[in-house]
């Protein structure tokens, strides 16, 4: 009796780890654990003294051109004395793996584990410390590109409410809001002359979950799966929406975002325009991970239903409804002022 068909499987820790030690010549004392599945699987493979991260890229999720200018970036970034976790290249000088799983060809690639804890309350210092290690990252993709996505607002908006009209009703408020916010937000872009915006590459998803903080100060910058080609200050868009609803205190929150901006403008600009559309940019990077979790409902998502549209399109509304009548300024000092 022939297999039959999927479209997503788990690989074995066992065989995977088998599979990882003989690549990359790894004693056998190294043991595979799985540590995650979603968009891409995460498996750890560590001794007594060393620990690597294992992705195991989904099916039909990442092209390998896609995958080798991520990598490409990564190797940019570590070559600049920038902290993420880099790829491992394999006995053979290889940086990523084929295998042939039951639903097809998916990549593998070892990296680097980024030591320190998860922050998701960031005090003031770690987030001045963010500022910081956000601005250099950008000091260092400033007008550089990648063969990658380009996050433009057709991309953003546009195309992420044409994918969750395959799940949800037009009709719904939820879906009503999102467009009628698509229309506002693109047309205030619009109306901003754009050519002071920093373009550049982006990582997309900067928040406590993908960078690891050690003693307040060290911290380092991982998963960079979505990272593509836009205006830098959308990475500093969604550091804050994420902020945001972390902090209910809303006066932490303010200080907060003031340690994170005094710390990006020591090192590098922030001009007024930009600023003036950071509660635009977390709003579209929202819809556009709304868009994505419709992308991949068939494979490694199982909670998109209408409570959770309107959980999530709630944060969305919130957060624009705080901005709506709030100005972030920063003084000529590079010091944040309070509205």
């Amino acid at each position: 009796m022939s297999n039959f068909p999927v479209i997503a499987s788990i690989l074995s820790e066992k065989n995977l780890g088998e599979f990882v030690k003989d690549k990359y010549n790894l004693d056998e004392k190294f043991q595979c654990k799985l540590f995650r599945t979603g968009v891409n699987h995460t498996y750890f493979i560590s001794d007594k003294n060393n620990k690597y991260v294992i992705r195991v890229y989904c099916y039909d999720w990442r092209t390998k051109t896609e995958i080798k200018e991520e990598l490409r970036l990564l190797q940019l970034l570590k070559e600049n004395s920038l902290s993420v976790s880099y790829p491992i290249p394999d006995k053979e000088n290889n940086l990523i793996q084929e295998i042939n799983a039951p639903e097809g060809l998916r990549y593998i690639v070892l990296f680097s584990y980024a030591e320190g804890e998860k922050m998701r309350f960031m005090d003031n210092e770690t987030c001045f410390e963010m500022g910081l290690l956000m601005a250099k990252f950008h000091n260092i993709t400033s007008n550089k590109s990648i063969n990658r996505t380009n996050y433009n607002l057709e991309l953003l908006l546009t195309k992420s409410y044409e994918r969750l009209t395959e799940f949800f009703s037009e009709d719904l408020s939820e879906m009503k809001y999102l467009k009628k916010t698509g229309i506002e937000i693109t047309k205030k872009f619009q109306d901003i002359e754009q050519s002071e915006f920093q373009k550049g590459i982006v990582h997309l998803d900067i928040w406590y979950d993908n960078v690891t903080v050690k003693n307040k100060e060290e911290i380092t910058i991982f998963d960079f799966d979505n990272c593509g080609n836009g205006f830098l200050f959308l990475d500093i868009g969604y550091f804050f929406i994420q902020l945001f609803h972390i902090e209910s205190d809303k006066e932490v929150y303010e200080s907060k975002v003031e340690s994170f901006l005094n710390g990006y403008r020591n090192v590098r600009e922030l001009t007024e325009k930009e600023i003036k559309l950071i509660p635009e940019a977390g709003a579209s990077i929202f819809a556009f991970y709304l868009g994505v979790q419709a992308q991949r409902f068939d494979w490694s998502n199982i909670f998109l239903t209408e409570n959770y549209l309107k959980m999530f399109v709630g944060r969305i509304k919130s957060w624009m409804e705080y901005y709506k009548n709030k100005k972030i300024t920063v003084a000529n000092n590079g010091s944040y002022e309070k509205p």
